[in-house]
């Protein structure tokens, strides 16, 4: 059973197995059609089997079924998958569990079940075995920063099935930022006129001499994101758009320049040199400007994104803001005046309580990263703590929902290992040992503020992984370990059976191969994974407490 994540419960009774064949059918009761079109679509493409409608009662049937009972015992998100000689029997607590059930399904049929068309010569085979299953966090994630280095719109639908296929189930999508802007804004069409697209992109961390001298850039229309939210909702993973504000914020102002701080940054500026979408790395200090323009212009921003995106939660980053353009600007400082604020901390508390006002009032909450803490936060915002556990620990006993995902323990784009090979070396030393023993719930917290915990996701920040091969690279085999994290009754970090889950893993790899993921093997980069002489961003010493 070398099932990823790990399965909750999984009974074996007799030897055996039941097969697969051109006379298998699928039996699908009401609430499992989105089930129902996978299974024939993807398990169909992989054996070339047709899988046919059940005309009745009989052998030979893969029957899928939402039960009461198991959302009772398991939950909405649960399943339970029995196989017998004569037939399956999949159900689940609600349409979600039973489409992660067929995941378990797929993956015991083998790795070839994930490929594309059928190879000559197989057999379908699954061994008789009873799984009972449900995941331990509803808010299971990844967060992919498609800003820094565009991805096309295939590669992000290649990734909603990555994620399918490790029960992942919220898919963070960072639009916007100091390097790019992703989203057809309709009512602002400079945003991706101008904000999409850069002249030259740094190739490595900022400190690497190195340019890629061509422009860069690309945007989602509105039908694309339409797409997408579809295509993910058939997988039941939602989708989260972030739009940063009030930093990271500069190809926005490059587009539209009266959203920056103009009172500073025009003195600043020589001749007619105007502001550009940012081709360098790090945190650009062109912010927007606290003025009613901007918070008019944002909330016709939003109004599309609200349209577009029916998550409960929009991201409204809030991290990494300098506040030195605001100390300088005496439209900014006067403001501060205006509302009784003490400081630029409170000045940007205030930014980002404004807009989780306007999405309360439309249904809607807001999440941001942790630094949304500083200057105060209203009661119905939730947080993404990144910058270790402390933003988390301080969120949650403030009453606040957490999504923990620690910069020290799953930020993808940190290297995988130490050695002179890793690509572009970035951050921490985090192997996949490392991630499999990230613990979610910080210890500090007692259990009514331990279920302010929504789960986790892991975060990839693409600055250097200028392709999907690079992507996949920094993301796998990482993200698997952080599936089985997210999903799984996992013991303490300390007790964890790795051994047994890099046992499990071999199995995995065969699965990542079928489905073409460029992924970092065990033994290290091969040759064409490496960028030798790309200078990274090494950090020396172990990294901060909890």
């Amino acid at each position: 059973m070398d099932v990823i994540p790990e399965p909750l419960r999984v009974g074996t009774g007799e030897a055996g197995s039941f097969e697969l064949g051109p006379l298998t059918r699928l039996a699908a009761h009401d609430g499992t059609e989105r089930t129902e079109r996978w299974l024939r679509a993807t398990l169909g493409a992989a054996t070339g089997l047709p899988l046919p409608p059940a005309q009745g009662p009989g052998e030979d049937v893969i029957g899928l079924s939402v039960d009461p009972a198991v959302t009772g015992e398991l939950g909405p998100e649960g399943y339970r998958l029995t196989v017998a000689r004569t037939g399956v029997h999949l159900m689940g607590g609600g349409p979600a569990g039973l489409f992660w059930g067929a995941q378990t399904l797929r993956q015991l049929l083998g790795p070839d079940a994930f490929r594309r068309a059928p190879l000559p010569g197989r057999t379908w085979r699954l061994p008789l075995t009873r799984v009972e299953d449900a995941p331990r966090f509803r808010w299971r994630g990844l967060m992919l920063d498609v800003a820094r280095h565009f991805m096309p719109k295939e590669g992000v639908l290649r990734y909603l099935d990555l994620m399918a296929a490790h029960k992942l189930n919220v898919f963070h999508f960072h639009l916007t930022d100091d390097q790019g802007w992703r989203l057809e804004i309709e009512r602002f069409p400079r945003l991706t006129e101008i904000g999409s697209w850069r002249a030259r992109t740094k190739f490595g961390h900022r400190a690497s001499p190195l340019w890629e001298e061509k422009p860069h850039g690309g945007y989602y229309t509105h039908d694309d994101i339409r797409e997408i939210v579809a295509y993910a909702a058939e997988r039941h993973i939602t989708v989260v758009p972030e739009i940063d504000v009030p930093g990271h914020s500069q190809a926005a102002v490059a587009a539209y320049p009266e959203l920056g701080n103009t009172d500073v940054v025009n003195a600043s500026m020589a001749g007619d040199t105007a502001l550009s979408v940012w081709d360098n790395w790090g945190i650009s200090p062109n912010v927007l400007a606290p003025t009613d323009n901007t918070l008019r212009f944002y909330e016709g921003v939003f109004e599309e994104v609200l349209d577009l995106f029916p998550s409960e939660f929009i991201h409204v980053g809030g991290d990494e803001c300098p506040k030195e353009q605001w100390r300088q600007s005496p439209t900014a400082q006067a403001r501060i005046r205006e509302l009784g604020l003490a400081d630029e901390d409170e000045l940007q508390a205030w930014f980002i309580g404004h807009f989780d006002t306007w999405l309360a009032a439309r249904g809607r909450r807001l999440i941001g990263w942790d630094e949304i803490l500083e200057g105060g936060l209203a009661a119905g915002a939730a947080v993404s703590s990144w910058r270790g556990y402390a933003g988390g620990i301080a969120a949650a006993r403030a009453g606040h929902d957490v999504v923990m995902c620690p910069e020290q323990q799953v930020y993808l784009d940190h290297r995988q290992a130490d050695g002179a090979d890793e690509p572009v070396p970035i951050g921490y030393v985090r192997t996949l040992e490392d991630v499999y023993r990230f613990e979610p719930v910080p210890p500090q917290l007692d259990g009514e503020q331990a279920r302010r915990v929504l789960g986790t996701q892991a975060n990839l920040w693409t600055e250097v992984m200028e392709d999907q091969a690079r992507v996949d690279y920094q993301a796998f085999p990482r993200l698997a370990a952080l599936a089985e994290v997210a999903w799984s009754a996992l013991p303490a970090p300390d007790a964890r059976d790795f051994a047994g889950f890099e046992r499990r893993m071999t199995t995995h790899y065969r699965r990542l191969d079928a489905l073409g993921v460029a992924y970092r093997p065990p033994t290290g980069p091969r040759p064409w994974q490496r960028r030798p002489g790309v200078l990274g961003r090494p950090i020396d010493g172990p990294p901060p407490d909890r």
